[in-house]
This record gives structure tokens, C-alpha cells and sequence, in this order.
């Protein structure tokens, strides 16, 4: 509601950024909300799917009560009161919001980094969400077949994240470490300065790469959790305290670095029944060589060379 009466009240919008594709198609950076807002506001905004989606009812505000159960139009009843005039409309139509065009030879990440810089002074989105435009801008079908691995249901039982975490898209920040790191050479991970880059920078290689054998990944994948949601379900990647001899808290990543990529390193060896995996990961929580390689003062790029290699041993 905001929005639209700033429009009506000749604010002006900040500018949308976008990039231009080699076929000239623009990809909004920065300005989605504004966009969307607008759109659905006019009733012409659409979903996935290409269904309509239900327009906007604005609301009252401090400079223009009388906006309050306003929209764009009824085309049930031209004369409805609680509908925009045809001026009012025009008056919307005629606002301008300023475009600056990346040029279209920027690199994917730097356009995504921007997209950081502009949002600064509000919600800053996370690593993954960035990710996700890299990965739609350069592989769609990439971004389709991660998203719908993240909805298998052995993998969500076994992560069991909260809604705020599923909302920023850390399913898929999970699933994106386990394609990287899965196979990954020991040496390599030794090099690692920044986990986050590392693992965006690994994705877009995979993105370009044809060869990359999505059937085995997927089987990998699928066996591994299979395994894990049989004998482990929620647990899987919780703390594990000997005292108490219960696992408690949420997920931690530590635990599916080791656990997760050990098993999926080995996934072949797997076969139903499943040997004793929980006997496993309780015996893990008492070496002092997998508790040691994480905690308070320890980050990722001191973690992962110690426990990859432990999970997979």
C-alpha cells in the first residue's frame, strides 16, 4: 500500500536493476518487490505455474485514508466505488520508475554480489538465495532438479529444519554442500578460504558442466538419506550427549558434513538391511578427533579437512 501511494503522491521509486541476457531479455537484480507489488496490485502478476495470482487490497494510510479496501478495477461492476477510477489508473500507468541495465557481459556472481550492495539497508538475502538466481540465470533445469531433491522426504525428515530455515532456502544450502563436497578430492579441501564462494563457485562449474552425472547424484543421494531416515530419522544431525545417552537440539552442519558425505561417499557399500549406522554416529560423538573439529572459534575452512575425511574412514 505503501508503494502505490507513493506513486499516487509523485515520490519517487528507487530504480530496478537489471541485467540483459544474450537474447535481450532483462532478469531483475534488485526491484522484485517493487515489481510484484505493482503487478499484482493490476492483477496481472503470476505464479510458477502461469496462474493469476488474487490482486492486492490496499489498506489505509496516514496520508491517504481513503485508500483503505481500494483496487485496481472491477470488471464485475465498472461503477464500484471501492475501485480505482480510470484516472487513478492512468495516473499509475503514467509514473516512471527508472531502469539501469547491467551490461550483459557481467559475470552471473557480480550481478548476484550487487544484488548484495543494493540491499544493504534491508534484508539482505542469504548465500543460497544468491545462489539460486546464479543457478536460474545459468542452468534452470539445474536449479528445477536441486529444488525437487530437496523435497524428498527421507531428506527433510532427516534434516527436520525449522520454517524460518526452510523459508531462507537452507535446504537447499545443505543440498548444495552435499553435490559439492561429496566426491570432492581431500587436497582440495585444504585450499578453501571462503566456504560460502567456494561452494557457489563449485555450483556454477557444475552448472556448465554437461557431463555432470545428475543420475548418480541423485542416487547417492537418495540411498544415503534412505539409509539415515531408517536409522536415524530426526536425529541424524542433532547433538548426541553421552551422559544422557539422547540426542537433542537442532540440526548442526558439523554432524551432516561428517555423517551425510561419509555414508554418500560409500553409498555403493549400502545395501538393506542397513548395517548399524547409529551405533556409528553414537560411537562418532565420543572421539575426541571428530568433537575436536568444531565448536566455538572453529569455521568451516578448519572443519571440513578434518571431518570429511574421518566421515568417510
Amino acid at each position: 500500500t505503501s508503494l502505490i501511494e507513493s506513486i499516487l503522491l509523485g515520490i519517487p521509486i528507487p530504480p530496478v536493476f537489471v541485467s540483459q541476457r544474450e537474447d535481450g531479455i532483462w532478469d531483475v537484480v534488485d526491484g522484485l518487490q517493487r515489481l510484484s507489488t505493482i503487478y499484482q496490485f493490476a492483477g496481472i502478476l503470476k505464479n510458477d505455474k502461469g496462474e493469476l495470482v488474487r490482486p492486492l487490497i490496499l489498506e489505509e494510510t496516514k496520508y491517504l485514508p481513503s485508500l483503505a479496501g481500494k483496487q485496481w478495477e472491477d470488471k464485475s461492476n465498472p461503477d464500484n466505488p471501492q475501485a480505482f477510477t480510470q484516472t487513478q489508473r492512468l495516473l499509475i500507468k503514467r509514473a516512471k520508475i527508472d531502469i539501469n541495465i547491467l551490461q550483459k557481459e557481467s559475470d552471473p556472481s557480480a550481478k548476484y554480489e550487487l544484488f548484495q550492495r543494493l540491499n544493504t539497508g534491508g534484508s539482505i538475502a542469504t548465500s543460497q538465495e544468491i545462489r539460486n538466481c546464479i543457478l536460474v540465470s545459468l542452468n534452470l533445469g539445474l536449479y528445477q532438479w536441486m529444488k525437487n531433491l530437496s523435497e524428498n522426504e527421507n531428506f527433510q525428515l532427516c534434516v527436520a529444519l525449522p520454517d524460518k530455515s526452510l523459508n531462507e532456502q537452507y535446504d537447499l544450502e545443505i543440498l548444495s554442500r552435499f553435490l559439492v563436497l561429496r566426491t570432492i578430492e581431500e587436497k582440495d579441501l585444504q585450499g578453501i578460504i571462503d566456504v560460502d564462494t567456494f561452494v557457489t563457485d563449485r555450483i556454477q562449474e557444475i552448472s556448465r558442466n554437461p557431463n555432470y552425472d545428475l543420475e548418480e547424484e541423485k542416487l547417492a543421494f537418495e540411498r544415503t538419506f534412505d539409509v539415515l531416515a531408517k536409522c536415524m530419522d530426526s536425529d541424524s544431525f542433532k547433538k548426541y550427549d553421552p551422559q544422557t545417552e539422547k540426542f537433542s537440539r537442532g540440526f548442526m552442519l558439523a554432524p551432516f558434513e561428517t555423517i551425510a558425505l561419509g555414508i554418500a561417499y560409500n553409498y555403493q557399500q549400502y545395501s538393506h538391511p542397513y548395517p548399524d549406522v547409529k551405533h556409528k554416529i553414537i560411537e562418532l560423538w565420543s572421539d575426541s578427533q571428530y568433537t575436536s573439529a568444531f565448536g566455538r572459534g572453529k569455521d568451516a575452512r578448519t572443519r571440513l579437512p578434518k571431518l570429511i575425511p574421518l566421515g568417510r574412514k
